[in-house]
């Protein structure tokens, strides 16, 4: 699973170091290091590999093609999105218009999100945990699973 969070950089032309150990188990689960890059919001990007992806997108084929969730669903990911491979330093490109919108620049958090990864601008997530406060009700969804 890909958990915890890291901080790293994204340098001048926008490519992001992938932290090692999010990368050896990404290698190592799924043997690829192919990446689709995008976002639901614009507010931070998200890198599924690329299997974790297809999953999803296998998944959306079950639903007629107009139904409106899909189609709100594609727009965004379509419209944030690009496929994007490793290179041989553990970089991973995140296309201008994602990190615009996303203000990815410099110093970012990078999370694991169990089957995916979130990139963040490091003060934008912290805004997010205090404005997105865990709550009792949240508490009592996860109590409900057994954690």
């Amino acid at each position: 699973m890909l958990r915890g969070n890291y901080t790293a950089r994204i340098d001048s032309k926008g490519r992001l170091k992938i932290p090692t150990a999010f990368r050896r188990f990404i290698e190592e689960k799924y043997s690829t290091t192919e990446f689709y890059v995008t976002s639901l919001t614009g507010e931070c990007a998200r890198l599924y590999p690329l299997p974790e992806w297809e999953s999803i997108e296998q998944r959306l084929a079950l639903l007629p093609s107009m139904d409106p969730a899909r189609r709100k669903f594609l727009d965004r990911t379509n419209y944030y999105g690009q496929q994007a491979t490793v290179d041989g330093q553990g970089r991973v490109l995140i296309h201008p218009l994602l990190r615009k919108t996303a203000g990815v620049v410099g110093d970012v958090a990078i999370l694991g999100y169990l089957t995916y990864l979130e990139v963040w601008e490091l003060e934008r997530f912290e805004q997010r945990l205090l404005s997105d406060r865990y709550t009792e009700e949240d508490e009592a969804a996860i109590a409900r699973l057994g954690i």
